[in-house]
């Protein structure tokens, strides 16, 4: 099995390191893999500027493991595609992210935009993320996980282009209960600005590092995350709002 690696932390994030380990006993990874941390970048593409690609190797400096990019995840994912890869990849896995892409925290999530552009392209996709609490990850102990998730998966044969985001919970809360497929929560976290002046009399803000959902609602991505459960939610990217589509359909347009 061909497994194209990305994520959007960066090529030397552990947790993309760690999963790569797991991974490596599934099939032969390549990572294609931002420089630098990426992450919050949602679906950004690069336009406007070069994108330099170097090789990265293991500490023997023998051993390639893959590309680094200047750029976004997606963009790693399309020169992977077209231009890195000799042959096209059986799966793409974006990941294994430092905190949680669940709830709407998809739509701002560069590691989930990673696995959507290998979507795009008709390729099975995965993104994995692993919750924290207070800063501490064991990605070792979350890749081990990832991984067996991402094998059954794999076993039922999904169809070209099928999309898919797993999050883990908080290791350290207690052992995992299982495995669950539900939806994304889709209420409005709270946030908060730290606001400043600096020396010069300016006004700045300063984004809080702490996001809660204050409507988290049963069966969702969530709950089931505090819960301490993995879940797994289907994806699509069509974002066409079909239902509204017929009575559109009925209205007189007019113009001057």
């Amino acid at each position: 099995m061909r497994i194209l690696l990305t994520n959007d932390d960066g090529i030397y994030a552990p947790g993309l390191r760690a999963l790569r380990r797991e991974l490596l006993a599934l099939g032969e990874v390549t990572v294609v893999a931002p420089a630098t941390e990426q992450s919050a970048a949602g679906h950004s593409v690069t336009l406007l500027n070069p994108m330099l690609v170097s090789e990265v190797f293991e500490d023997d400096g023998t051993t390639r493991i893959g590309w680094a990019v200047e750029g976004r995840p997606a963009d790693c994912v399309k020169l992977a595609l077209l231009e890195l890869l000799p042959e096209p990849p059986d799966v793409i896995i974006s990941g294994m992210n430092a905190g949680s892409n669940a709830g709407i925290n998809v739509l701002y999530s560069g590691t989930v935009a990673a696995a959507i552009e290998g979507a795009f392209y008709r390729h099975t996709a995965i993104a994995v993320s692993l919750e924290y609490d207070k800063k501490i990850y064991d990605f070792p102990k979350g890749a081990r996980y990832a991984r067996q998730v991402i094998e059954q998966i794999l076993a039922r044969n999904p169809a070209k282009g099928t999309l898919f985001n797993v999050n883990l919970p908080v290791l350290e809360r207690g052992p995992i209960r299982g495995v669950k497929v539900l939806p994304q929560n889709v209420s409005v976290y709270t946030e908060k600005f730290d606001r400043r002046v600096n020396p010069r009399g300016r006004t700045y803000f300063w984004a809080g590092p702490d996001f809660e959902c204050p409507d988290p609602h049963p069966d969702t991505d969530v709950t089931a995350l505090n819960e301490s459960y993995i879940t797994v939610t289907p994806l699509q990217f069509d974002l066409t709002n079909h239902a509204q589509m017929e009575p559109m359909k009925a209205w007189t347009w007019e113009l001057g």
